[in-house]
């Protein structure tokens, strides 16, 4: 896999395209094929996540200390990517088993890092994130999970909303309130297994678009973990959620330019072949100006989500935060914004059958709204980005 050393601030590296080839066949050949069917069933797109663990593909962010492809976050982001040019709903499992363990990987010690990121990096085990409740959404802060020492263990009692993966995924950090009364301060993390006494889900969710990817409540009734599955020390729960977010909202804009790519590359072949007036509607200029603005958006919003992605990894790699928290944001929010615009855009030159699904753009553009919203909403990264103008 490339190392951050591969690539400057915004051009990926030789290394970086020959990956992208080789996730684009991958997705076209066994992901792509079973795309409709896995909206439109509402399953879970077991064909994809048997493709990207056999092609390591599926958790590409695990240090190769714990058996993992140590890939840096613009790889990262080119998976994600283009498995979502071919399904949204797939591209989730590299995002969300990123978005799940990082809190691990960033705060957690070494026997935790080698508990639980192994079986993750051989795709034993899939991870998902637990921040928000029913009362707690861009208020992350004011969640009402609470986990209570009891000896050398802890008890969680709460419920978490809006899971991405959950019920498929075998490992969940969970942020929890330790000390009531010091609000953010008194949030800390912890692995939660789905096999603990106690845990049970939600019915799926009845979703706009990701359909394939369950959405579900998870419920913790006296839930009662070893003190050791405590991510970093009691307290820092909050403050490395957000440092997460920081990294992962750059996933989210990966899978929104993904989405965006999937439904331009469909109305550029569109349009070629429909014949209106006698000729390719690709002739008229109200379409070709139509293409070129997507075309644009696109290609601003992958400059600035690769932009993103190279502060990411220098982060990580031990340097200093600079404006990764700004870049972040803007990244997901520009990124998000355009593959709404462009799937509609896609849509419209479809015209009537655009609006079926006999047609994928109608798919992704459903797909699309969602990175509008999750992983903080775009009203929400807007807030972030004026706090952290660089």
């Amino acid at each position: 896999m490339a190392g951050s050393a591969d690539f400057d601030l915004y051009r990926p590296s030789e290394e970086h395209d020959m990956l992208r080839e080789s996730v684009r066949a991958l997705a076209e050949a066994k992901i792509a094929p079973f795309a409709a069917a896995v909206d439109e069933e509402a399953r879970f797109p077991q064909e994809a996540l048997d493709a990207l663990v056999a092609s390591d593909l599926h958790a590409v962010h695990v240090p190769e200390e714990y058996g993992g492809a140590g890939a840096d976050a613009l790889a990262t982001v080119i998976v994600i990517e283009e498995v979502a040019r071919a399904c949204a709903s797939s591209s989730l499992i590299p995002a969300v088993n990123k978005l799940g363990s990082l809190p691990v990987i960033l705060a957690g010690d070494e026997d935790l890092k080698k508990k639980y990121l192994g079986p993750l990096a051989k795709g034993d085990a899939m991870f998902s994130y637990c921040l928000s409740e029913p009362d707690a959404g861009s208020d992350a802060g004011g969640m009402r999970t609470k986990a209570v020492r009891d000896g050398d263990h802890y008890v969680l009692n709460g419920v978490k909303r809006w899971i991405t993966n959950a019920g498929v995924s075998e490992y969940y950090t969970v942020m929890a309130v330790t000390d009531p009364e010091k609000r953010t301060k008194g949030i800390s993390a912890f692995v939660v297994e789905k096999g603990d006494e106690g845990v049970s889900f939600g019915a799926p969710e009845k979703k706009l678009g990701i359909k394939g990817s369950p959405t579900r409540e998870v419920y913790l009734d006296n839930v009662r973990i070893p003190a050791d599955r405590l991510i970093g020390a009691e307290g820092t729960g909050f403050a490395t959620a957000m440092k997460t977010l920081d990294h992962t909202r750059i996933t989210i804009a990966a899978q929104a330019l993904g989405i965006a790519q999937g439904a331009l590359d469909y109305a550029k072949g569109y349009v070629q072949e429909r014949k209106q007036f006698g000729k390719p509607i690709a002739d008229f200029q109200g379409v070709q100006f139509m293409l070129a603005d997507m075309a644009m958006k696109l290609e601003a919003a992958r400059q600035l989500t690769y932009s993103a992605a190279a502060r990411s990894e220098r982060v990580t790699a031990g340097g200093t935060k600079e404006d990764l928290t700004f870049f972040g944001a803007a990244a997901k929010c520009f990124a998000s914004d355009a593959a709404m615009e462009i799937t509609t855009d896609a849509v419209q030159l479809l015209g009537g059958y655009g609006y079926t699904r006999d047609y994928p753009v109608e798919r992704m553009m459903r797909d699309a709204k969602i990175t509008q919203i999750y992983e903080g909403t775009n009203q929400i990264q807007r807030i972030v980005m004026a706090r952290n103008l660089p």
